[in-house]
């Protein structure tokens, strides 16, 4: 045979083997409907309801039963169960609806087919949200405990954010702390929802501090909250309140002699009286 018609051949069987399809074991394939799809991919609006069909093939000489079935997505078949005859291929539609409320972006799902004896084919199935692209970002509920900010960020947007904080504090003489935007470690999905804390190990010992952090995203997402705290050292706290303690039990005492000052000046007064008389 001449060398360019063995190349030739080898070139057909190359492509024959990497055919898109799942195979069974057992001589039947699961595959998109059409010619040179390796997988499923849609794309809609969010409310949109999305439409494509999927094949099974059955090659051998016996009839083929089995049941369809998606994962990570809403995947609603035309018949979920079907009969193949021997040498036969069947093809189902199926639907895909896309929430009113999903965000823009990508999903993904699995259309699966199980036979009677339990082997099983696979397809991806790629679906992208469209829509506008939102960024927004909101910082709540922060708080101070001891040498640590605490906050909690939310995505108010439609598009995976990565955050910056900026964190700045004044107290009564001035500035404390001038902390620069710095990215955070966190990947935050559409409508999620993660607290986090800012460590402050230089707080004050003795101030009344205001708090502001700013958090900053791409596509200008931008928002700033504020937040107050006060340290006092425990010693001027156990001064102060021993100090109270005490002028508390003087305060008592005094009130104890006070009353009793008061008691005896308001006893009675008891007198002898004699009394005389003529005797007849």
């Amino acid at each position: 045979m001449p060398t360019a018609a063995r190349v030739l051949g080898l070139t057909l069987l190359l492509l024959l083997a990497s055919a898109p399809h799942a195979e069974a074991a057992a001589g039947w394939s699961l595959t998109p409907a059409g010619a040179g799809r390796p997988s499923f991919y849609a794309e809609g609006a969010p409310g949109t309801v999305l439409q494509d069909t999927v094949s099974v093939t059955n090659r051998s000489r016996q009839p083929l039963t089995v049941r369809l079935s998606g994962s990570g997505l809403r995947i609603a078949f035309a018949r979920a169960a079907l009969r193949v005859p021997a040498r036969t291929r069947a093809d189902v539609p199926f639907t895909v609806p896309v929430p009113a409320g999903a965000a823009p972006g990508d999903r993904s799902g699995t259309i699966a087919a199980r036979d009677a004896d339990g082997r099983t084919a696979t397809v991806a199935l790629n679906l992208r949200v469209g829509g506008p692209a939102l960024s927004a970002l909101t910082v709540e509920h922060v708080a101070v405990h001891g040498d640590r900010i605490t906050y909690e960020l939310v995505n108010r947007g439609t598009t995976v954010l990565v955050p910056k904080l900026a964190v700045h504090a004044d107290g009564l003489f001035g500035q404390v702390l001038d902390r620069a935007a710095h990215t955070l470690p966190v990947h935050l999905p559409p409508g999620a929802r993660r607290t986090l804390g800012e460590p402050w190990p230089g707080r004050p010992a003795l101030d009344d501090v205001d708090v502001r952090l700013t958090v900053t995203a791409a596509g200008g997402a931008h928002d700033t909250t504020h937040a107050s705290a006060r340290f006092v050292p425990r010693g001027a706290v156990a001064g102060v309140c021993g100090a109270a303690v005490a002028a508390a039990a003087l305060l008592a005492v005094r009130r104890h002699r006070r009353r009793g000052t008061e008691t005896e000046d308001d006893e009675p007064t008891h007198k002898e009286v004699e009394l005389t008389g003529a005797a007849t």
